[in-house]
């Protein structure tokens, strides 16, 4: 009796440390492994940074796990989950959000050369706790065949009456819009913000809707004269597979205004990130000279990385200067803009 109580103990922990080691199997595949992975929550959805992503695993050996969501849901999650989020790394678009993130408490300051000489000073957070990875220029889009470009300057000017029910735009609620009055507001203070934004109100050409490809295809079917959206939305339809679109995208002309306001995509290292050192690899990784490359050229972002060019449908473009400003102001006057979008009646 007992030597068969002692057979039937010893088959009950092999099968127990049998099911054990197969759960753990089945965990660290869903999970990642608890050794060589970072966890990266993302806003990007792009073909191009999954393919970044596996080249860095197939360079370093490390695991990347890869949440998705919109930025604000992400940066609510983040806070939500607290000490026991599995975020390492958070990457989101615009400044105003990794600023926001900041403030919350979400994320921590980074300490490396090898960001600190891919990135300039003003594409990061002062204290390090955010760096840009992409660049995106919000310029002026115009119909070549209802607008002469040689009548066309800042964007101060586009509040003049000759623009009347001419113009487009995204919505008041749009973060792109929110950081570029912020950045008005931070340069020329906030009397010119709001008459900028009262002016744009009156030369709308119809309520705010759609994002930015919406304003441009809108601008070709002559729905409006013009809009101000970000330059990747332009490339990614001048090179759509859909013919239309790229029809459409060629009546199209583009127009950089003097003191171009930029934005970025851009990442942060969580508060309570468990993998911090494969998340600083990473961070690096999409800083350099190769990863910068494959950004530019893969969804036409501009390069964060001063030693990149931008891709030849940028380059085609021409040059322009940028506002000069700390993008983490974008951040700071983020809700004054919102108030006077409000007041202005900018729906």
């Amino acid at each position: 009796m007992k030597k068969s109580l002692f057979i039937l103990t010893v088959a009950l922990v092999l099968s127990i440390a049998t099911v054990s080691t197969a759960s753990a199997g089945f965990f660290d595949a869903f999970f990642g492994s608890d050794k060589g992975e970072v966890n990266l929550y993302t806003n990007r959805h792009y073909e191009a940074d999954e393919k970044l992503l596996e080249k860095f695993e197939e360079k370093t050996g490390i695991k990347v796990n890869v949440l998705k969501g919109t930025s604000d849901e992400l940066i609510e999650r983040i806070e939500r989950e607290g000490e026991d989020t599995p975020a390492d790394l958070l990457i989101t678009a615009d400044a105003g959000r990794l600023y926001r993130a900041k403030e919350k408490g979400l994320l921590q300051s980074v300490k490396s050369d090898i960001l600190f000489n891919n990135i300039p000073a003003n594409l990061r957070d002062k204290e390090n706790y955010w760096f840009g990875l992409t660049v995106r220029a919000r310029i002026i889009v115009y119909a070549k065949n209802r607008v002469d470009e040689s009548a066309l300057s800042t964007y101060a000017d586009l509040t003049d009456d000759r623009w009347r029910g001419r113009i487009l735009a995204r919505t008041s609620l749009n973060i792109y819009n929110q950081s570029l009055l912020a950045s008005f507001i931070a340069l020329e203070g906030e009397e010119f913000a709001r008459d900028w934004a009262a002016g744009i109100v009156n030369n709308m050409a119809r309520r705010p809707k759609g994002n930015d490809t919406a304003q441009a295809i809108a601008v070709a079917s002559g729905v409006g004269d013009l809009t101000i959206m970000n330059t990747y939305y332009l490339g990614r339809m001048l090179n759509s597979s859909d013919p239309q679109e790229v029809k459409l995208a060629k009546r199209l002309g583009v127009f950089f205004p003097d003191k171009t306001h930029i934005n970025i995509s851009g990442i942060g290292l969580t508060k309570h990130a468990k993998n911090k050192e494969n998340a600083i690899k990473l961070m690096e990784f999409l800083s350099s000279e190769a990863a910068q490359k494959f950004f530019a050229s893969a969804n036409y972002e501009y390069p964060v990385n001063p030693n990149v060019e931008p891709a030849p449908l940028l380059k085609s473009w021409g040059r322009f200067e940028a506002q000069d400003i700390n993008l983490a102001k974008l951040g700071k006057y983020n809700q004054r803009a919102v108030e006077i979008f409000n007041e202005v009646g900018w729906q």
